[in-house]
């Protein structure tokens, strides 16, 4: 009767083969599983749309093409071509999932993070096909400090400033701004991206500001001086929104 240390070791060396066996595949499976579903758990968390099984899928999904590309040249040798192509669309393909995890509207977007989030677990399952068991761990390991640590970090650094978005309609069309930038400058006030929309028929200039702005900004005062500026309809201000 073999020993608990004979077993282990079989499954050891079933686990960490270079084969391809059914043994070695489902431990794969199961562990690109888990590891896509921790970074998941954490997005869910944060309420975004790809969560669990999102990333659990993503990261079982890798490992099988990575575990395809190694099985085609082992089991079909005489087949031309690179097999290795199949594990390399997968850095591509996952492009498709992350754009869909973005959300922009206004100015305003949103799931960037999780974005490269999908794109980090395509890769942990890829390197856990490879049989790369404590990269990828360590891999799952520095996402969770990224995005639980590096957060408060970042919320640390950027306290009392916040990013806003300010919307102004004119009654003309605005090729320059530069007069809105240095009234921004007097307010020490960041500009950090415009986004411009025309209506040429009604002569309508929409502006969308991304601002950084300080907790103490006199908003009234900044809003008077940018309506001396042009012909002003209205102004508004909105909050930018990056998970």
């Amino acid at each position: 009767m073999a020993s608990v240390t004979e077993i282990w070791t079989a499954i050891n060396d079933s686990i960490n083969t270079t084969e391809i066996d059914t043994v070695s595949s489902i431990f794969k499976l199961c562990l690109s599983l888990i590891l896509g579903s921790i970074v998941g758990v954490e997005r869910k968390l944060k309420g975004q749309t790809a969560g669990v099984r999102t990333f659990a899928l993503i990261s079982m999904g890798s490992t099988l093409a990575m575990l395809l590309s190694i099985y085609v040249p082992l089991e079909y040798p005489a087949l031309k071509g690179d097999p290795g192509r199949i594990a390399a669309q997968v850095i591509s393909g996952i492009g498709f999932l992350g754009a869909g995890a973005i959300i922009q509207m206004k100015g305003s977007v949103r799931g960037l993070t999780t974005a490269a989030g999908i794109w980090m677990v395509a890769a942990i399952g890829m390197a856990v096909g490879s049989g790369m068991y404590l990269l990828s761990i360590t891999a799952t390991a520095l996402i969770l400090f990224i995005l639980l640590q590096l957060e408060r970090i970042e919320y640390r650094v950027s306290k009392g400033t916040e990013s806003r978005i300010i919307r102004i309609k004119t009654s003309s069309i605005v090729e320059d701004i530069e007069d809105y930038r240095k009234v921004l400058r007097n307010h020490h006030v960041q500009l950090s991206n415009v986004y411009v929309e025309y209506e040429y028929q009604e002569s309508i200039t929409m502006l969308n500001l991304v601002v950084i702005v300080k907790e103490s900004t006199d908003y009234i005062k900044l809003f008077s001086d940018l309506k001396e500026i042009n012909p002003t309809q209205s102004i508004s201000l909105g909050t930018q929104v990056n998970i």
